[in-house]
């Protein structure tokens, strides 16, 4: 049986889906539904049992787990509610990463990209502590995670107790369908697609840094199947202990994403730029690119889906459909 938090979310649902095609509907899902027809991301899945995450813990007591997939946490990088954010992405973590070192049961983890800050340290997943440490998170969500993988190599490092396979995943930017929920936080193809499809311009952000020009803004952008066949592999190689960069170590554009996008329409790009809002400039990313040198030495081997290939397969896969769900 494998239990998934967040498992309504986007990469939670996905890799819902992904066990579920690979033969296991013993599955349970934590998470709360809401009232932003978040259902149905499992609305295709086949799942065991659905618990409230207030429920969780009570839940877990006597239970016997194949492993612990933990996706769940408050996501929004503008939330600023730091009580809320702490007791869901750092309290109910270590609970757990407790029970499942009692227990001896596999945890594999979402860290985060935002961890990094601004990148100013670089975009290395060194898991030693001095490297960590190093770190400055720009918001309230990635500091949170930040606080966690602290804790969680403060613990390997001092030799004391952890689950017996455990892997902590920094994701970077992830789009893919079962993302519809998120709002703000979606990417930007999910957000501008219908727009764009009505023939409306799509607007992109102006650059207010020297060097960069409107639109050159880049990410480390990964497709969501990608994004789960690492979870799926670091589930199942167990000598895969650590903190991985989840990322395609190629930084590219947000007007490449776009221009992909109008590619699969087959129509010409059609992009303005626009003021970025006052309040998020000084928190803004201009480039995240993550090294994958420490996944590649932990064995993964398989290949990322290249921008254009994943734009195209999500825009006539999802968003132009009338079912956009997985």
């Amino acid at each position: 049986m494998f239990l998934v938090t967040g498992g309504a979310g986007f990469i939670g649902s996905n890799v819902v889906a992904s066990l579920n095609e690979t033969g296991s509907t013993d599955v349970v899902v934590n998470d709360w539904l809401g009232d932003a027809a978040k259902w149905r991301n499992l609305a295709k899945r086949q799942i065991a049992d659905f618990v409230p995450p207030a429920e969780l813990m009570k839940w877990l007591e006597g239970r016997k787990l194949d492993a612990i997939i933990h996706m769940g946490a408050i996501s929004d990088t503008t939330a600023t509610d730091g009580d809320l954010v702490m007791e869901n992405n750092f309290r109910l973590s270590l609970r757990l990463l407790d029970w499942c070192t009692v227990h001896r049961v596999p945890f594999i983890y979402a860290s985060s990209a935002a961890t990094y800050g601004d990148g100013a340290q670089g975009f290395t997943d060194d898991w030693s502590l001095p490297a960590l440490r190093q770190l400055q998170p720009l918001n309230l969500y990635g500091w949170s995670k930040h606080l966690f993988d602290l804790a969680v190599i403060d613990r390997y490092l001092k030799g004391e107790n952890l689950p017996p396979h455990w892997a902590g995943l920094k994701f970077f930017n992830v789009y893919g369908p079962n993302e519809y929920h998120k709002g703000g936080m979606q990417s930007v193809l999910a957000k501008v697609f219908d727009s764009a499809k009505a023939g409306e311009k799509v607007k992109l952000f102006k650059s207010h840094k020297d060097g960069i020009a409107d639109g050159e803004q880049r990410r480390d952008f990964i497709y969501i199947d990608d994004v789960v066949s690492v979870l799926r592999w670091a589930l199942d190689t167990s000598s895969a202990n650590g903190i991985f960069n989840v990322g395609t170590g190629k930084a590219e554009s947000f007007r490449d994403m776009i221009v992909s996008m109008f590619k699969a329409m087959g129509r010409a790009p059609n992009i303005e730029y626009v003021d970025m809002p006052e309040n998020i400039r000084g928190q803004y990313q201009y480039f995240t690119q993550g090294s994958v040198v420490n996944l590649r030495g932990a064995g993964y081997n398989a290949g990322f889906t290249p921008l254009e290939t994943a734009v195209s397969q999500y825009v006539t896969g999802y968003l132009d459909k009338t079912d956009r769900y997985k």
